[in-house]
């Protein structure tokens, strides 16, 4: 039987937390037991909707409205954690922007724009988290959810592919950084997962097929996270978890 208080008594932080991953992680973490969570997005009636549905007696969830190209809405999601609970135990940066194009239609302000969500704004959100888990003394959890393409490769994206190794490599370094001050830092990287999302599916995913029959669910893939932010996981750091599958072998 799942441990159903394995998060009791933290408090966290999930980006991206209003639909698809990131709201399957929030939803889960709830589920085990977090005390407070603060979840973002940009879309206001959604995040409320899901705060909502997530708020009960025993977590208090908060909705911040946030853009995380800007680095002052990066700065504000955990000063407003700071505000509510006064503790961060676990960050978890699972939003990001995907997009397609070949290198001769990708400008430099677009290029700009993929590395601020996905690699600049993780980094912002861990430097300020750590601020308050180093002054609070706690044992800290923080996973980037990553992507399969950064180590498959894929065509006409580039800068997104760029950018997802990016936060592999900031997620290695970082272990070594705050190792000391009891934090560990993992990365997931989740294959072919069932979600909705904005237009057509990426060409790439067609060339792969999974050893186990089928796609997997969001549900799976914030387990694994789940598990990387819980008690039996204080001996894993640096590391990225591979959740594909089978389609990718690390």
């Amino acid at each position: 039987m799942a441990d159903k208080s394995s998060l009791a008594g933290k408090y966290a932080v999930v980006t991206g937390s209003t639909q698809g991953l990131g709201e399957a992680i929030a939803r889960l973490f709830v589920e085990r037991g977090v005390a407070g969570l603060i979840i973002c997005g940009r879309n206001v009636e959604r995040g409320m909707t899901v705060a909502a549905n997530l708020n009960s007696d025993t977590c208090q969830v908060h909705f911040v409205q946030a853009d995380l190209a800007n680095v002052e809405d990066c700065r504000r999601i955990i000063a407003t954690a700071d505000e509510h609970f006064g503790i961060v135990h676990i960050l978890v940066n699972a939003a990001g922007v995907s997009d397609r194009g070949t290198i001769w239609d990708t400008s430099p302000e677009l290029w700009d724009w993929i590395m601020a969500i996905n690699v600049r704004a993780p980094f912002i959100l861990i430097q300020e988290t750590i601020k308050i888990m180093s002054r609070e003394k706690v044992e800290g959890s923080i996973v980037n959810i990553g992507g399969l393409s950064s180590y498959t490769g894929a065509a006409r994206r580039a800068h997104v592919i760029a950018a997802k190794a990016g936060l592999v490599g900031l997620t290695r370094a970082l272990a070594h950084d705050l190792a000391p001050h009891g934090v560990t830092v993992n990365c997931v990287a989740p294959g072919l997962i069932d979600t909705a999302r904005r237009g057509p599916e990426p060409s790439h995913h067609a060339k792969h097929e999974t050893l186990v029959g089928r796609r997997g669910t969001p549900e799976e893939i914030a387990a694994v996270v789940r598990f990387l932010c819980g008690p039996d996981a204080r001996y894993i750091t640096g590391q990225t978890l591979h959740a594909n599958g089978g389609v990718y072998m690390a």
